[in-house]
């Protein structure tokens, strides 16, 4: 197990011996992290994939990139050993330390192992259901759990899967989104006190850093949407929960020139004022990561763009995520080598001022 955190002293020693232009990293938490992270959603739970994977994480990092995000259900949980493998390496071969990358996965989901030989529901019973860590009721219709017992057990595989003994960052995955149909507001937030409850023991006993949450709807829709959540309200229990140093310093969304919620629809409220989700994450401290950037492929197809710049699609994608202010890292998700070497080229070149974003939104949303 490889011990230690990304820490201040070594996030700037990365950014110092990878020669990129510090614009392209951001400060949070004293923590200096590269402006494009690293995702490992997609992709088939095989050993090909393993080695695709383990090999564009090494490279992204050889290339600038510090930020490498994961979840437990990705490639039921292949996706993190990829990640433990590619990051083991790296310090066997003397290329980084720990204490240099940050590294975030995700629980919540129901996932079975892909290298064990058993059907999905099978795995369930056995690993889950017969050791206690699930009982009858704690499942919702979405394949989601937020019980503090299958959270603490699934916190464990990850770090073994991860070979680590602390995360970076946490993540409760898709709570919102996977619970709301089966539960009332007022018990998913009695839920979520307890689960902030639990990161913050978990702070405490040096196996995660920072925790937070990763979503799909519940930032982005109007307030009167069922699956709605405040952020003002959310980092409110975490400071009840954990007090003015709380853990809850991050958050993952879905964010593009299609999904342009979190600019540019104002559903938060903040001291009174409605606000977009990208302007109360950067008063409250909260730092946005976000996902989909080229929307599995789709904004790659020709005139899916507006065209505002001579980059290549995915890298003119990655330029406005990435520039959009409030916004510390698109996490892309990349595996074979030209896909690597292309969307690495973004790491040559500094992201937009903010001037220069602000002018091409208004002529944008003309």
């Amino acid at each position: 197990m490889i011990s230690g955190f990304a820490t201040a002293e070594g996030t700037k020693k990365f950014l110092e011996n990878s020669r990129i232009t510090p614009l392209n990293f951001k400060q949070i938490q004293n923590l200096t992290l590269s402006n494009v992270g690293v995702g490992t959603y997609l992709g088939d739970p095989n050993e090909k994939t393993d080695e695709l994977v383990k090999n564009a994480i090494k490279t992204s990092i050889l290339s600038g990139i510090n930020v490498i995000d994961t979840a437990i259900n990705y490639r039921a949980q292949k996706a993190e050993r990829s990640v433990g493998k590619a990051i083991s390496e790296l310090i066997n071969e003397g290329k980084i330390t720990r204490d240099q990358i940050f590294i975030s996965t995700k629980n919540g989901y129901i996932t079975n192992d892909a290298d064990v030989k058993q059907e999905f529901w099978e795995y369930v019973k056995n690993e889950y259901a017969q050791k206690g860590v699930l009982k009858e009721g704690d499942v919702t219709s979405g394949y989601h759990c937020m019980t503090v017992t299958y959270l603490n057990d699934q916190l464990e595989r990850s770090l073994k899967n991860l070979g680590l003994d602390c995360v970076d960052l946490m993540y409760l995955h898709n709570a919102v989104e996977g619970q709301i149909k089966d539960v009332s507001k007022e018990k998913f937030l009695e839920n979520l006190k307890s689960v902030f409850e639990f990161y913050e023991q978990k702070r405490r006993d040096g196996k995660i850093r920072f925790y937070g949450m990763a979503t799909w709807e519940c930032f982005r829709v109007p307030s009167d949407n069922p699956q709605y959540l405040s952020l003002q309200d959310t980092v409110d229990l975490a400071k009840k929960v954990g007090g003015e140093n709380h853990g809850f310093r991050f958050i993952q969304l879905p964010f593009n020139m299609y999904y342009d919620q979190a600019l540019l629809a104002k559903n938060q409220t903040l001291d009174g004022k409605s606000v977009s989700l990208l302007e109360a994450a950067v008063k409250l401290n909260v730092g946005v990561f976000t996902s989909v950037p080229l929307m599995q492929g789709r904004l790659l197809v020709p005139g899916a763009m507006p065209e505002f710049s001579e980059l290549k699609p995915s890298l003119r994608a990655l330029q406005f995520i990435r520039s959009s202010p409030g916004v510390l890292a698109p996490l892309i998700g990349q595996k074979s080598p030209e896909h690597v070497s292309e969307n690495l080229e973004i790491m040559k070149i500094p992201p937009m001022s903010e001037d220069e974003f602000l002018t091409l939104v208004k002529k944008l949303t003309a």
